[in-house]
């Protein structure tokens, strides 16, 4: 288990944009980041938002807005992102053949620099890149749509990830996003996770204030 406090990220992927104060008014600024799902129809089979809808995020929260980029050439949008007030960048290492220059430049613009990995990629791929994160983060599903069912052999990677963090005494977050729930949540915890992305977990709750309490309680 990750000794990092945990923090719950609630997507607003699964929140009513129409009232997006009133969902978000259910994060604790304290505890919990925000996480946004941006996608483009071309790296993954879905369209969401852009930096319009971070913007108006940030004037509604003091969280930290944790911008998650599945998207083809990331880099054209860091600036703009980070502009719109997010705080943490995470792009797909399956999107950035370049991949430290786009670390450099999410940094450069102000953001923590976070890296994604699909299922299908093997934890080899990013192992490479872990002393240049903030954040490393393993999709649990596949990305594109959320209220899919949690891949556990995904699990492994977050293992992995652990185990090079302690032997090598990095600093970076490990995220988990995808069938986040209580239960996958705990067993995300156990494997070494501290950062836990839950859309419709919480937003398509009857009582999200309830589901999220009910999230930081399985991750203690």
């Amino acid at each position: 288990m990750s000794a990092r406090s945990p923090i719950v990220a609630p997507s607003i992927l699964s929140a009513d944009l129409s009232r997006l104060g009133a969902e978000l008014a259910i994060a604790d600024p304290a505890l919990d980041w925000v996480h946004c799902d941006v996608m483009d129809n071309h790296f993954v089979p879905n369209l969401t938002f852009g930096p319009i809808v971070v913007e108006a995020a940030r004037k509604l929260t003091t969280c930290f807005l944790d911008v998650h980029l599945m998207m083809e050439r990331p880099w054209g949008m860091i600036d703009a992102f980070r502009a719109a007030g997010a705080d943490g960048i995470t792009v797909h290492i399956e999107a950035c053949p370049q991949t430290r220059e786009v670390l450099r430049q999410i940094r450069a613009a102000g953001a923590k620099a976070g890296l994604a990995i699909k299922p299908k990629t093997p934890f080899a791929a990013i192992a490479p890149y872990l002393p240049d994160l903030d954040l490393l983060l393993v999709m649990t599903v596949e990305p594109g749509f959320g209220g899919q069912v949690f891949m556990e052999d995904q699990l492994e990677k977050v293992r992995a990830a652990a185990a090079e963090r302690a032997t090598k005494q990095l600093d970076f977050h490990i995220e988990v996003d995808g069938g986040i729930a209580p239960g996958t949540a705990a067993a995300a915890r156990a494997a070494g996770a501290d950062v836990f992305v839950a859309g419709n977990a919480v937003f398509k709750a009857k009582d999200p204030k309830a589901a999220l309490a009910a999230l930081h309680a399985d991750v203690k």
